[in-house]
């Protein structure tokens, strides 16, 4: 395959190269204007990470789906006070309260629909990203926590019951490091899981 067809979601080494050569861009990227030519790079390294989490979170989510059922989680939830309704203001508009797995089965198809529109995630180097990017890269980072804090809120017996809390905590903090250096979550969304992530980016200061 030619460089000019490079297929990023093949390369899974690839985002580590862009975060050494445009981390200033990354941070003054906005494409609501008029972005600078150097900014496609940055939206490359955006989506290659957005797919390693996004696949990486659906496998930890695939090894728990036995205890992750209608019945025990009938609510989308994070502990007793935080609970998710969904919505993707296309074929449900108006949020709809539903159990986890009901939740969840949503929220990954919706962010495979993201990551396969080639108009909003082009997979090969040299086509415009659209003006919306950041925007959609951000909700769907936004989801994907949502995953996380259902996942260590709701399941965490089971997850050490199988022994890959390691693996669980791994995915989670290199996620929360590369939100929180982008600012690309609110710090609102985060607070389900605050104490945990104070507990992990502490470890490493």
């Amino acid at each position: 395959m030619s460089a000019n067809t490079l297929d990023l979601r093949s390369n899974t080494n690839f985002y580590f190269l862009l975060y050494e050569c445009c981390l200033e861009d990354i941070n003054a990227l906005d494409l609501s204007s008029h972005a600078p030519q150097n900014a496609t790079y940055p939206c490359y390294f955006f989506t290659s990470t957005a797919v390693d989490f996004f696949n990486q979170i659906n496998m930890l989510y695939g090894t728990i789906t036995d205890f992750c059922t209608e019945e025990s989680c009938p609510v989308m939830s994070a502990g007793p006070k935080y609970e998710y309704h969904w919505a993707d203001g296309t074929n449900i508009k108006k949020p709809i309260k539903c159990s986890a797995p009901k939740y969840i089965d949503y929220l990954m198809t919706w962010v495979q629909d993201q990551l396969d529109d080639e108009t909003l995630f082009p997979s090969k180097i040299g086509v415009p990203f659209r003006r919306n990017f950041m925007s959609v890269a951000k909700t769907i980072l936004k989801r994907l926590f949502r995953v996380y804090a259902h996942i260590y809120h709701q399941h965490f017996d089971s997850v050490m019951q199988l022994q890959e809390e390691a693996h669980l905590n791994t995915s989670f903090k290199h996620f929360i490091f590369f939100v929180q250096e982008f600012n690309l979550i609110d710090r609102k969304e985060l607070v389900p899981l605050q104490e945990l992530i104070d507990k992990l980016t502490t470890k490493d200061r």
